[in-house]
């Protein structure tokens, strides 16, 4: 089989939906496929909605909330496709997408992993590609010059090129090579797994191409949530970062790159107090963060949390099972 569709989903099930439905519109006729859907024990009827709507789609329902390095790592051990196409259930396929990222890694037998260009729901292009993360990024972030030394993508057409990482929401990788290198590291949770994942595999040899041909729409829900979960996203976000950076760098690049990454949040604060639509506060919370990353509670401790109330009701906690039927066609 060449390809697996890889889709993981907590309580999105509007935007699964329509994450399927683009799989379905947009799959290249002729490849052979599956789509696998991991449920990472939603409670607002998404398993239940696949199986209505999308019987070819094999359903893998988890009984206890985990992170998305887990739950990533965990379907691409499902998966039977050559390549994987990782998928956050608030991506949507654009036409000509999943050919174009297939005709890059077909193409080059030394890359590892293809991501699309994500758009948001207007169109417009938004950041997906960086160079990885160093004392030189986080310079480059508290000079306000992240966007023009750091990024890679720039919403522009051309064929595959190779940068440092690119964001997993829409991410083709060749399985292969995700097993070489042990998949994805489960003490992240979510935020920066996919960076130290594409951070092995670059170390062992492997190329990273970002394909501007190929583009995909993504709900982005770390700048847009505004609920009490933004604040853990935020929280969850910078222990990310800072977990890679003690993973891959000295203890003084990882001090010094805490003060500089918090440094770049205040110019933003303080020009927010002048800016409709933002929040100075969404930015000190971001300071305060990328400066003590350990304080706070984060996605992490939400998701034990939802399992211990699970428990405490009487919840089922069996071993994850699989529903529907694998699709190959």
């Amino acid at each position: 089989m060449e390809l697996s569709y890889c889709v993981v989903n907590t309580n999105g099930r509007d935007l699964l939906l329509e994450c399927l439905r683009s799989i379905r519109e947009t799959h290249p006729e002729g490849t052979e496929h599956e789509i696998l859907v991991l449920d990472n024990a939603s409670d607002d009827g998404s398993a239940e909605a696949v199986a209505a709507k999308f019987p070819e789609v094999r359903v893998i329902r988890r009984e206890r909330r985990a992170g998305l390095a887990e739950n990533n790592s965990l379907i691409m051990g499902e998966a039977r496709g050559e390549f994987c196409l990782l998928l956050n259930e608030d991506s949507e396929l654009l036409d000509g997408a999943v050919r174009e990222l297939l005709d890059a890694l077909s193409g080059d037998r030394g890359a590892a992993v293809a991501g699309a260009q994500l758009v948001d729901p207007d169109g417009r292009a938004i950041p997906c590609a960086w160079r990885f993360p160093s004392l030189e990024t986080a310079l480059a972030q508290a000079l306000l010059l992240h966007r023009r030394l750091v990024t890679q993508s720039h919403g522009g057409d051309g064929p595959p090129r190779e940068v440092g990482w690119i964001q997993s929401c829409t991410m083709l990788i060749r399985r292969e090579v995700a097993d070489s290198v042990g998949y994805l590291d489960t003490d992240f949770f979510v935020y920066s797994e996919e960076v130290d994942f594409q951070k092995r595999m670059h170390d062992a040899g492997w190329r990273i191409l970002h394909v501007p041909r190929a583009r995909a729409i993504h709900h982005e829900q770390l700048a847009t949530d505004r609920s009490p979960g933004g604040r853990r996203r935020i929280v969850q976000f910078h222990r990310g970062r800072d977990l890679y950076m003690r993973k891959h760098h000295s203890k003084p690049v990882v001090l010094l790159s805490r003060v500089l990454w918090s440094a770049s949040y205040v110019p933003r604060a303080l020009a927010a107090i002048f800016m409709p639509g933002r929040e100075p506060g969404t930015y000190w919370l971001h300071a305060r963060q990328a400066l003590r990353p350990w304080r706070g509670e984060g996605m992490r401790e939400a998701a034990e949390a939802y399992n211990a109330s699970l428990a405490a009701s009487g919840g089922t906690q069996v071993p994850e099972r699989s529903s529907s039927r694998a699709a190959a066609s």
